[in-house]
């Protein structure tokens, strides 16, 4: 029994939300996103300033998508009010980061510098030249694009030189050296 699909999804006052077929659209002061439900046997209604879901069958895909489909619509009333934001931190001798118009440039131990493009959608913020903010109101969008500029150069586990998300821990390794002294 999917716990998450069977909870309601609240509507805020702030948020406008229209059902067109199979298709979920929320309007809020961030922006406006769009859900597509393109599975038959998953079913919804607004009743009384809720968004419920229901479904048509037990079997585990269809209890997955139940919730899926839940979770989607929720994060987009969340993203339309709120917005998403992921914090990336630059760590390393010379490692830095540089708002050249909407692109992002990137230096972190190659040859070149990196220019990681602006994407529809998401912004860019960089507060000091080792810190980098993506924010958007798609948080799939705005997860993706961290994970993208993440991807130009990971942490690397001997000294944790590289690109990670704020709050991520980086598991280091013993040196040749000190692999050596033991024995």
């Amino acid at each position: 029994m999917s716990r998450i699909g069977n909870k309601p999804v609240v509507i805020p006052e702030k948020v406008e939300l229209n059902i067109s077929g199979n298709k979920i659209s929320v309007k809020g002061p961030k922006g406006e996103l769009f859900t597509e439900v393109v599975d038959d046997r998953i079913q919804f209604a607004i009743k009384e300033n809720e968004l419920i879901f229901s479904r048509s069958s037990d079997s585990p895909e269809v209890r997955s998508l139940h919730g899926l489909y839940r979770s989607l619509v929720s994060n987009d009333i969340q993203g339309v009010i709120e917005g998403y934001s992921k914090t990336l931190l630059l760590q390393g001798v010379g490692h830095r980061a540089t708002l050249k118009g909407n692109d992002i440039e990137i230096l972190c131990g190659f040859s070149h510098p990196v220019i990681f493009k602006k994407v529809e959608g998401v912004s860019f913020e960089v507060p000091d030249q080792n810190t980098i903010i993506v924010s958007g109101i798609d948080k799939a969008l705005v997860g993706q694009v961290a994970a993208n500029i993440r991807a130009i150069k990971p942490p690397e586990p001997y000294k944790g030189k590289g690109i990670r998300y704020k709050d991520e821990y980086v598991r280091r390794k013993a040196g040749k050296a000190a692999v050596t002294a033991g024995a």
